[in-house]
């Protein structure tokens, strides 16, 4: 039993079904079910019940499939260290960007490391902040930038920009004229949001139900830009974070700070707890924590 039958066993235990898993590894059905026999008897336990319709997991093709995993991992960190010392200053990063977080700045970050470390390449997911962090807790990606807080018994975390959610609104409202706005004040007005799933929607209504009422939203988009135009055509108020409101140009747009209460945006970087950390992630987060200390 080699580490590549390993795999071709997680491929059957993720399709429940011999034929799809001998097609995904590019293999006959019976090639893949001879070599499945021969594993078991190896061990000396009936790995997979193939008695119904469907295969289904024996309680030791449970555990087997368990450690398996284990296994195989333990393999591919292997390699990661190996390569590492072998090849100095070379290696891959995956990285899940919510798409709020991508499409403003953070690009902008891994273009700068890029400059110094052009051998290290990117390969970028955009998804939620909740599938993001799914994605890095099941090591489906190396990285995650997500909105904390963040449960840290799953993840080692490095704090990366603290900012604040801003109110965008027209010239011509009549709290156009403040200096700043409490959440409060915006209680009967008509909300433009994010969707379902976007952190800042959800850090919007926590505040606004802590103050004693549900904003009334309106208009809905995934795009910061769509928002701001609903804004300039005076089709109601928003609430987005500060980088977002330095990126509007359009006139008819104002940003005023928000009290009372502040609502706080603060992006954390993200890792799978007990995982080896590559030379690339390790240089990767390292330039990151120099960038945000230089903020302001």
């Amino acid at each position: 039993m080699d580490i590549r039958q390993l795999n071709y066993l997680l491929e059957i235990a993720k399709h429940m079904n011999f034929t799809k898993a001998a097609e995904a590894l590019h293999l006959t059905q019976p090639t893949l079910s001879k070599m499945v026999k021969n594993i078991e008897e190896e061990l000396g336990a009936t790995l997979f019940d193939r008695s119904g319709k469907y295969v289904q997991l024996t309680d030791s093709g449970e555990a087997a499939v368990q450690q398996i995993q284990v296994i195989v991992q333990a393999v591919h960190d292997l390699h990661l260290l190996l390569d590492d010392v072998a090849n100095l200053k070379k290696g891959t990063i995956t990285i899940g960007l919510p798409p709020v977080i991508g499409s403003v700045f953070f690009t902008r970050v891994i273009a700068k490391f890029q400059t110094i470390h052009p051998s290290i390449h990117f390969q970028i997911v955009e998804e939620g902040a909740k599938n993001v962090e799914s994605l890095v807790h099941n090591r489906k990606l190396d990285l995650g930038v997500v909105v904390g807080p963040v449960d840290t018994s799953n993840f080692e975390t490095m704090p990366f920009i603290y900012q604040k959610l801003a109110l965008i609104i027209h010239r011509s409202h009549p709290l156009a004229e403040q200096s700043s706005v409490s959440l409060l004040q915006l209680r009967n007005e008509p909300f433009i949001l994010f969707p379902s799933g976007y952190a800042v929607r959800n850090h919007v209504i926590h505040a606004c139900r802590s103050i004693g009422f549900d904003p009334s939203i309106v208009y809905e988009s995934s795009q910061w830009d769509l928002l701001a135009e609903m804004v300039a055509s005076n089709a109601g108020i928003s609430i987005i974070p500060e980088t977002i409101c330095s990126k509007i140009t359009c006139p008819e747009v104002l940003t005023l700070p928000l009290t009372e209460p502040s609502i706080p945006w603060n992006l954390v970087i993200i890792w799978p707890k007990d995982h080896y950390v590559s030379y690339a992630m390790r240089e990767f987060i390292t330039f990151s924590q120099q960038l945000s200390d230089m903020e302001p």
